[in-house]
């Protein structure tokens, strides 16, 4: 598992939300009506925070990481015959953070929804975990994750290595079904097709990290177990 990461960058780990868990989390989103695309789920519906806190996911980083994680940013998209949309092949490189201040070895900034993002150290963004827990099956047909093996281990690439790492590696369509969770490092490249069937494919996204920002700034959404 731990070697998985390591060397892949993404692990597919079945079965992981039970039918139950599945139902009350489309429920409470459909309640919340959380749009494709929103951020900030933690805040917004309590049932992703605990999902972000429990013991199933707590087992998962403990058997994959060293360090205490703790989860720092959550996001839900989906994709339907209203929101589709294609992404092209790129690197997780920002964190939230609550206001701008500019601390060396952090930037450039950005700023998505309203809230400040930066780009932290690349050691930074090696210790950080994604888990990617679908709420529907997921196929080629409705814009499953795509992604180089390999290829976080080479750090921050420029847009020349990005094309260079696509053309001497062969992608690997990352096929879920619901419940399954995606793991997978933020300097793995990766991508999605728009959906060409029309059916949900929705994703609870929630971010891990082991270190603290550095000192002057703190995170935008972050929970403590």
């Amino acid at each position: 598992m731990k070697d998985t990461l390591t060397y892949s960058g993404f692990e597919i780990v079945p079965s992981v939300l039970s039918e139950a868990e599945i139902s009350e989390l489309c429920a409470a989103l459909g309640a919340f009506e959380i749009a494709p695309g929103h951020r900030n789920l933690m805040r917004r519906v309590p049932e992703v925070r605990a999902l972000a806190l429990s013991g199933k996911i707590a087992a998962l980083l403990e058997e994959r990481i060293e360090a205490r994680a703790f989860p720092v940013r959550s996001i839900f998209f989906d994709k339907t015959p209203e929101a589709n949309w294609l992404v092209p092949w790129h690197q997780d490189l920002t964190i939230a953070v609550q206001e701008r201040r500019d601390v060396p070895g952090y930037g450039p900034w950005s700023v998505k929804d309203g809230v400040p993002h930066v780009q932290p150290p690349v050691t930074f963004l090696e210790k950080m975990l994604t888990i990617r827990l679908h709420l529907d099956d997921c196929g080629s047909a409705n814009g499953a994750l795509r992604v180089i093996p390999g290829s976080h281990r080479r750090g921050r690439l420029s847009a020349a290595e990005i094309i260079e790492s696509r053309a001497r590696q062969a992608e690997v369509i990352c096929s879920m079904r619901a419940g399954d969770a995606l793991l997978m490092r933020p300097l793995l490249l990766h991508a999605s097709s728009e959906a060409s069937e029309a059916s949900h494919r929705r994703v609870v996204h929630l971010e891990y990290a082991t270190l603290p920002v550095a000192e002057g700034l703190a995170w935008a959404e972050a929970a403590e177990w």
